[in-house]
């Protein structure tokens, strides 16, 4: 056993979860030139650990790919979070969706940079126009309530399917003028620069995340009337057959680059720690902000009580479908940054069994809390997939597996000493609640407010 590189995977995991502090710190900051500067900093200060600077780096090539993981796996975390924590829902289904974004997103460039345009057009126009068909049916049906949750189901498949549709004839048109500025994998045309390739790679990404967003917006429509526990067995059924479908991509779907159970290779690796990162706080941002918003509120309200809920006017069918829709989103994101950084997609790394990750991630970090969710994910790409999985290895060629019996070993011991998870409903400088003070004209007010209060008024 090296004590080295044990001595060494600790300190950087310590310094990771400071680094954690730091950031949700200066993003909570009042003053905006404090935040945008120390959000700059910490860009910057993990960017200079994987610079190499002669020839030493802090943060070296194996420690570069646990962290864009562990970037990808949080976005996964956090929207189950959003689903399972904060709205009570609990879903299997987050692995399926992580992987449907990252075999979109790869779809994208791959054939991007193979002189085809397709893959971006028909996904950006079909996002788009499903969006568009997802929206203006539910307004249409708004007129004429009580509409059963099938004939709705069947109404957004249907419009979707033909959004779709239209979207493969934009593409089959619009794919000849792309072709001579694609050129080809071996000569590249001038929109294969770097450059636009960065911009490529920003919309596959967020079409993707889409995309998720969508796909579980029509799964989620019949399945979400089901009570949780059933729910759970549901979306574990989507990631199989999520799963199945990437094993026969290229026979059952008409995506022969994709080559089924072989994998899919030749994905380029586009994933920098700027976009890593990018998406990252993006992500935070986001999610903070909707659960500290009024639909927030209400989303965990739904996790408390759903009578008492339903009685304050609270729509529970649509509040549970908004928060799936969003931590979908999430995971779709996530597998688009893994997709581009791992180069190869595999569908064995979506199986269902691999779909606990996640949750396991949520219930260590805390049910409902986005600090511990970011904790656990980093934590656990470092220390069981990087620390544990390296040492294991010193004792024998399988020995790495056997830490897929400490994951449950570790879990159930968790749940035995601090149900609540490691950091419980702890929050991080930038994803603490806001704290409401009332606010009085004058003294008197204060003191007129406080007699007021005394009296039961």
């Amino acid at each position: 056993m090296q004590i080295g590189f044990l001595l060494g995977s600790i300190v950087k995991i310590v310094a990771l979860l400071a680094y954690l502090y730091g950031l949700m710190w200066v993003l909570g900051h009042r003053n905006k030139f404090v935040k945008i500067g120390g959000v700059i900093v910490a860009f910057g200060v993990i960017q200079l650990a994987l610079t190499d600077i002669g020839g030493f780096r802090l943060l070296n090539n194996f420690d570069e790919g646990l962290l864009y993981q562990a970037c990808a796996i949080s976005m996964v975390a956090l929207g189950l979070n959003l689903i399972y924590g904060f709205n009570g829902q609990f879903s299997l289904g987050q692995w399926g969706f992580y992987g449907i974004g990252a075999y979109c997103a790869a779809d994208i460039t791959w054939r991007w940079v193979n002189g085809d345009a397709r893959g971006l057009i028909v996904v950006g126009a079909g996002t788009i126009l499903g969006a568009f068909v997802i929206v203006g049916i539910g307004r249409w049906m708004r007129r004429f309530p009580g509409i059963p949750v099938l004939s709705q189901f069947t109404l957004y498949l249907i419009g979707v399917i033909f959004a779709g549709a239209v979207a493969v004839q934009i593409g089959a048109a619009l794919n000849p003028m792309f072709e001579p500025l694609l050129g080809t994998n071996l000569n590249p045309g001038p929109w294969n620069s770097p450059g636009v390739m960065q911009v490529v790679f920003f919309l596959s990404v967020l079409f993707a995340g889409i995309f998720a967003a969508e796909v579980s917006f029509i799964f989620g429509l019949p399945v979400l009337s089901l009570g949780s526990d059933y729910f759970g067995i549901a979306t574990l059924g989507f990631t199989i057959v999520v799963n199945v479908l990437m094993v026969n991509s290229d026979t059952i779907l008409p995506f022969p680059e994709m080559k089924g159970g072989r994998g899919m290779v030749g994905i380029p690796k586009l994933t920098t720690w700027f976009w890593a990162f990018f998406f990252l706080v993006l992500v935070i941002i986001i999610m903070r902000n909707f659960i500290q918003s009024s639909t927030g509120r209400s989303v965990i309200s739904v996790r408390e009580d759903e009578i008492a809920a339903k009685a304050m006017g609270i729509d529970i069918a649509g509040t549970k479908l908004l928060s799936f829709v969003i931590g979908s989103f999430f995971a779709g994101v996530g597998g688009a940054v893994y997709a581009h950084f791992i180069g190869f997609l595999s569908p064995g790394t979506f199986s269902f069994l691999a779909g606990f990750n996640p949750l396991i991630i949520i219930v260590f970090g805390g049910l409902g809390s986005m600090t511990g969710t970011l904790a656990a994910s980093f934590g656990w790409m470092f220390f069981l997939e990087g620390l544990l999985r390296v040492l294991l290895g010193q004792l024998g060629t399988e020995a790495p597996s056997w830490r897929f019996v400490l994951y449950p070993i570790t879990l159930l011991l968790l749940m035995l000493i601090r149900p609540t998870g490691l950091l419980g409903k702890v929050e991080w400088g930038f994803l603490k609640s806001k704290t409401i003070v009332p606010r009085f004209k004058s003294k008197t007010d204060a003191i007129e407010s406080a007699g007021g209060l005394g009296r039961g008024d």
